[in-house]
């Protein structure tokens, strides 16, 4: 029993026999479940009318910001993407009233970033059945395994970014 990255690794041995594949073997397949993963969370957002990148505001604000949110600093280290995206998102998510921009108390200059009250009605009313999903993704593992997965992942990033 294989999957279709044993059917690649198959062709690249009979074509380039001379050339290891092998990092095809978790790499293809670390993609593969990327791109599956990331059409399992558009299915599931698509209900409540979100992009990913909404979402990832949503949770972001939900689990980091508090009562008080985040400053627009804050918020790009907690969700790790760029000022530019970050502020096409916000202005989406605030014309759907879901999050607001607020003056910092103490600082003028300062703008935080909070999630409204119907943001965050919201997110917690998604995020139990959004984590239900996830963890019926990796259902075929067992919880050791996982934690090694986790592990050997955590590391391939650590070396990537």
């Amino acid at each position: 029993m294989g999957d279709e990255v044993d059917l690649v690794l198959a062709q690249w041995q009979v074509e380039r026999p001379d050339v290891d594949a092998s990092p095809v073997a978790v790499l293809g397949r670390v993609a593969r479940l990327a791109r599956l993963v990331e059409r399992e969370l558009k299915e599931f957002l698509a209900h409540f009318e979100l992009e990913p990148g909404e979402f990832e505001v949503l949770t972001t604000l939900r689990r980091t910001g508090g009562a008080e949110g985040l400053t627009a600093g804050a918020f790009l280290n907690a969700a790790l993407v760029t000022a530019g995206a970050i502020t096409n998102r916000i202005d989406r998510m605030a014309a759907k009233g879901l999050v607001e921009r607020v003056p910092d108390g103490t600082d003028r200059r300062v703008v935080r970033i909070k999630l409204t009250d119907a943001g965050r009605v919201l997110v917690d009313s998604m995020l139990a059945e959004h984590m239900a999903r996830y963890a019926r993704l990796l259902e075929p593992l067992d919880p050791g395994t996982r934690e090694v997965v986790a592990d050997a992942l955590r590391a391939l990033l650590e070396r990537c970014e």
